[in-house]
């Protein structure tokens, strides 16, 4: 069994899905789970759904005919294109219309009886309609191109805690669930979403879809996950900031978390970990090239080729704390300031201590810099400055750091062995 995951990018509209048949039927069509995503900015939409209905404003439903629409429109597109193998006349009566205002009028049914005030919980019940859209229509046209699909609802066998938004899987539960229920041929299902313990829908947090690929693979001892992308696989850094980026042939699971952990656009740390204890490679691929190698991720060499890889998280906030009366910054201070960072959720990008300072690069994720300031202002000397950027660079060169270095005001330099940090105006 190999898991395939298609992401937003890749189901976006009718050519889009046109072309995941092709892949497929390029590359493997035995012994298949396919994980798919929200099509193209549906999850957007749908946050701007919960966001009007929570002002009390009935321009969501307007809204919600758009998302119906939309997805019809995808439908009407691929009923009328021909390609090999394709049955238009089984497509046609799959009664895939009928499913998808179905899945409509079950979101509407989830906003007129809401009464629940967390956001979070109204969150998971409307926004996973986007992956059961997206997977009734990729699967009704899979049937009618000869690939037989079956379509398994994620909420079955992908069981969490009701933390919503970023539930944690019931492993041992999953794992059952998955091996009974999916034992077909060929099945796609849902990225994101499973359910809790009362049937209520949850979602996975970041990186969801990516995690339900994960997930499935480790239940079904997959040979492999490929996550397919419009890029051709992991570069050593964004070609939109670096210049002469090169493809990343291999890389460790270690060194992917690392790169993660520094604000990499590589995969999450937690799809990685249920891959890496059971060494199961992963695959980043490109949709428009399938037959290329693209990136493998798996034990073995740190990165194939070895060479700098470039990260640069922007938007950032420079922050020095120190004592008011000139004393040492110690245990208990550096204690007080973890707890505020944490009480205001920062994400903190970079540190360093002295004897008198604690110096943070940290992301305002949630707008809290203010009250943050005010607070630590009650026992400390607190100086911050705003809109600076973290370069981090793993496995540096003297070549490497001059590229980073040059032209720019550097505020703060942290170096070891295999990673240099700098924090630089911008």
């Amino acid at each position: 069994m190999k898991i395939y995951k298609f992401g937003g990018a890749s189901v976006k509209d009718a050519s889009a899905v046109r072309n995941v048949v092709q892949v497929i039927k390029i590359t493997n069509r035995d012994k298949l789970g396919i994980v798919v995503s929200a099509m193209g900015k549906t999850t957007n939409a749908l946050e701007k759904i919960i966001k009007l209905y929570q002002l009390n404003d009935s321009a969501y439903l307007t809204l919600v005919d758009e998302l119906l629409l939309f997805h019809l429109k995808i439908v009407e597109d691929l009923e009328v294109e021909e390609m090999d193998g394709f049955d238009g006349l089984r497509f046609r009566e799959s009664g895939i219309k009928n499913d998808l205002k179905g899945t409509i009028e079950s979101l509407k049914g989830v906003l007129l009886r809401n009464q629940s005030k967390n956001h979070a919980f109204l969150y998971d019940q409307v926004v996973s309609h986007g992956e059961i859209l997206s997977t009734k229509i990729v699967a009704a046209y899979l049937n009618a191109n000869g690939i037989n699909a079956q379509w398994i609802d994620a909420r079955n066998i992908v069981k969490t805690n009701s933390k919503y938004r970023d539930a944690a899987v019931n492993w041992k539960l999953t794992e059952q669930l998955v091996q009974e229920k999916c034992d077909h041929k060929v099945f796609i299902t849902q990225g994101f979403i499973g359910s809790d313990d009362n049937g209520l829908t949850t979602t996975l947090g970041r990186e969801g879809s990516d995690y339900t690929a994960a997930i499935l693979a480790y239940a079904l001892n997959a040979s492999s996950v490929t996550i397919w992308k419009d890029v051709p696989g992991v570069l050593n850094g964004d070609p939109r900031v670096f210049k002469d980026t090169v493809l990343l042939h291999q890389i460790s699971y270690s060194e992917a978390i690392e790169l993660a952990f520094y604000g990499a656009s590589v995969i999450h740390p937690k799809t990685l970990q249920p891959l890496k204890a059971k060494e199961i490679p992963l695959h980043v691929k490109s949709f428009l090239n399938p037959t290329s190698d693209g990136t493998v991720i798996k034990d073995g060499a740190t990165l194939i080729p070895m060479t700098p890889c470039f990260i640069e998280r922007k938007n950032l906030v420079f922050l020095e704390i120190s004592a008011r009366d000139f004393s040492f910054i110690g245990e208990h201070n550096i204690s007080d300031i973890f707890h505020q960072l944490s009480a205001f959720k920062m994400q903190v990008g970079l540190l360093q201590n002295s004897a008198i300072s604690f110096t943070i690069c940290l992301e305002d994720k949630y707008y809290n810099l203010s009250e943050l300031v005010e607070s630590l202002k009650e026992r400390y000397e607190v100086t911050f400055e705003e809109d600076v950027s973290l370069f981090t660079v793993r496995h540096h060169s003297d070549d490497a750091i001059s590229t980073i270095e040059n032209g720019k005001t550097v505020l703060l330099r942290q170096r070891t062995q295999e990673t240099l940090q700098l924090v630089v105006k911008q």
